[in-house]
């Protein structure tokens, strides 16, 4: 076993998200991880106080997590409130988790303002899309943690095979 898994406490069925709720992600590698003792379960959101349930927020302005990690974009409510800073520690709280637990690798929900990796929304509250990485997913990938979404399991559970 070359490296523990940080994974989404949202994809290991914990209540969590915005709305209350979980979407738990079943797949065989999950239960084998599990009994390995290589899965390492946060909510970077609740990891920085933040309640559940909670206002959905976005990244504003088509802007990525890159952006707020560079100052450069806020991370907004639906009703306006400005959530940049709790977002910004919630990024720092996995982070440090990651490093002190030995994880090389990420495995986030996509979507999210945090752990979205292969798509975030685009700050309308519309529910449209865009190519991006929220604000967690971002830091720790410039981290060298190589992060994969819910949708690309396979592809983690490949790349564990070349690298164990």
């Amino acid at each position: 076993m070359t490296g523990k898994i940080l994974v989404s406490a949202c994809l290991m069925g914990h209540a969590v998200r915005y709305d209350g709720n979980s979407k738990p992600l079943i797949h065989p590698a999950i239960d084998r991880w599990r009994e390995e003792g290589r899965l390492v379960t946060i909510c970077p959101e609740m990891s920085a106080g933040m309640a559940v349930p909670r206002p959905p927020a976005e990244i504003e302005g088509g802007a990525t997590g890159e952006d707020v990690l560079a100052g450069t974009a806020r991370v907004m409510e639906i009703a306006g409130g400005d959530v940049t800073a709790e977002f910004l520690q919630a990024a720092e709280n996995t982070l440090t988790l990651a490093e002190e637990t030995g994880c090389r690798y990420a495995l986030l929900i996509d979507g999210s303002p945090s752990c979205g990796s292969g798509f975030i929304y685009d700050g309308s509250f519309s529910g449209t899309r865009q190519s991006g990485r929220g604000v967690t997913a971002a830091l720790l990938q410039q981290a060298g943690i190589e992060v994969y979404s819910d949708r690309e399991i396979d592809r983690l559970v490949e790349r564990l095979k070349t690298a164990d």
